[in-house]
């Protein structure tokens, strides 16, 4: 009986590792099923909403400044008010022509790195009021949740929000920043939205103050009544949707002392780190026009990081964005939809009307 169990050992052991093999298989093969699984179907194969992964729109985009600093070189300060109520400044150069030295519209959509903060600078100007525009192409229609500065100087007192939906043709207000709201912009401050009026852009306090950083971040679905039913409102789906940003700078905020100027009782120069100002103590013209210098050194704009934070707008019918073969960013439609958006059927699938797709129904265009 030994030897004939002996015998049938080897068959058996075949008939497992054969078995296992094939298990084995199966497992592996329903594992890569698993993650192979279009994010527009369910397992069924079924359509079913999809949408791309929430993204800063923002990183590593262009955007155009209308005031750059370091050309010619210049120097720029920062004012902080101390323990005493004092105005200190901590001051640096710019300098286009260095790199260790320049500040370039590229460090806003940098990686923003808190261990190496990498500033863009406008050009220093003699006012507190100075208009300075930051200009961001998406590339595409995206769906936005928020837009936010990460400032290196103070934050400005005023600043607008504006969106484009046409790549730049046409500018829409969508949120404004001032401690004057109505005197800055003509708006009450944190006026009331209702279902009426859920496009209307507001203009709230952005709490500014003399202390260096800070950040404005501003939430586009916040404070309106339809966000929580963002699905079947097409008012709130056409309100966050954008091509381009446009953050124009009004108004810095004012020092809350004129700076402490340095004294010379025996007369002489002051050197201000890039050239030197004669003055003498028995007339006041000399420390006006230093006074001058020294606020004109003070007022500029300086924001490390610019993030948008949103989704490539595809109505539901994709779960990415790829570039086409002309470059363009577009939508890989899924439902047989087609367009830039997925916005339309694809030709002879009009066997019902196009719709968005929802958590419901993914509106699967099907062929007539």
């Amino acid at each position: 009986m030994l030897r004939s169990a002996l015998h049938l050992l080897p068959l058996l052991l075949s008939t497992f590792f054969n078995n296992w093999r094939s298990v084995e298989t199966s497992f592996l093969s329903l594992f890569s099923t698993q993650n192979t699984v279009d994010p527009c179907y369910d397992e069924f194969g079924n359509p079913r909403r999809c949408i791309p992964d929430f993204v800063n729109a923002a990183f590593n985009k262009e955007v155009k400044v209308s005031s750059e600093c370091g050309s010619p070189a210049s120097r720029y300060c920062i004012a902080s008010v101390d323990e005493k109520g004092e105005v200190a400044r901590d001051c640096h150069i710019c300098d286009k022509e260095s790199p260790k030295l320049r500040h370039p519209p590229a460090y806003l959509t940098d990686l923003n790195n808190p261990n190496n903060i990498t500033c863009w600078v406008s050009e220093p100007f003699t006012s507190e009021a100075e208009n300075v525009t930051l200009t961001l192409s998406l590339g595409k229609k995206y769906e936005l949740t928020y837009i936010s500065l990460q400032f290196c100087s103070q934050k400005p007192d005023s600043l607008a929000i504006y969106k484009s939906m046409d790549y730049g043709d046409t500018w829409h207000p969508f949120q404004y920043y001032s401690s004057q709201c109505r005197k800055v912009f003509g708006r009450p401050n944190r006026a009331t939205i209702t279902k009426a009026n859920e496009q209307e852009p507001l203009c709230a306090d952005s709490n500014s103050d003399p202390i260096p950083g800070g950040r404005i971040a501003f939430s586009t679905l916040e404070g309106r009544p339809s966000a929580y039913d963002f699905d079947n409102s097409p008012v709130l789906q056409d309100w966050v949707t954008a091509t381009d940003i446009r953050i124009v700078f009004n108004r810095i905020t004012p020092l809350p002392t004129p700076p402490q100027l340095e004294t010379n009782t025996l007369g002489g120069e002051f050197d201000t780190g890039e050239s030197f100002f004669e003055y003498n103590n028995d007339t006041d013209t000399s420390n006006l026009l230093m006074a001058d210098h020294k606020a004109a050194e003070s007022y500029f704009y300086a924001v490390s990081d610019l993030s948008v934070g949103g989704r490539c707008k595809c109505n539901g019918h994709a779960s990415r964005c790829v570039h086409n073969k002309e470059g363009q960013l577009v939508c890989d439609c899924k439902h047989n939809t087609a367009g830039r958006d997925c916005e339309k059927c694809k030709p002879f699938h009009f066997d019902k009307p196009w719709g968005r797709a929802t958590a419901h129904d993914a509106y699967e265009c099907k062929r007539k």
